[in-house]
């Protein structure tokens, strides 16, 4: 399968992603990973494709590696690695700046939005996602 394209997802940490110990929750990160990757597949597929799909993650195996803080810049770096069937497997690195504070690699399932059942991504919607050079 041709690589895809890394799709860059801004967030801004807010006073509500603070815990005790004064920078972001580590549950925090996972909220950002699933915002990454809805935006990655409503920025790509085509809006009626969007509507039919819905999308729920199996798995999240996070390292993390530095703390964010309140008002820092962040930016999860999404990239689609590969689609087998209705699953998704994607790597997310979450950066402020140069600095990787989070490494994410997780595993979704596409599911339809009628019957609530998993749904295999066509061939033809998985070229928006892995372009051709």
């Amino acid at each position: 399968m041709p690589n895809a394209l890394p799709h860059l997802h801004h967030i801004g940490v807010l006073p509500a992603d603070i815990d005790f110990m004064g920078h972001v929750n580590n549950a925090r990160y996972l909220n950002w990973v699933q915002d990454a990757v809805l935006a990655h597949w409503h920025k790509l597929a085509p809006p009626e494709t969007a509507a039919k799909y819905l999308w729920v993650a199996l798995k999240h195996e996070i390292t993390y590696r530095k703390p964010a803080f309140l008002d820092d810049d962040v930016i999860a770096m999404v990239v689609l690695e590969k689609v087998q069937g209705a699953r998704s497997f994607y790597d997310t690195v979450i950066k402020r700046g140069e600095e990787v504070l989070a490494e994410v690699k997780s595993s979704w399932c596409c599911i339809d939005a009628e019957t609530l059942r998993p749904a295999r991504i066509a061939n033809e919607i998985q070229e928006y996602f892995f372009p051709k050079d």
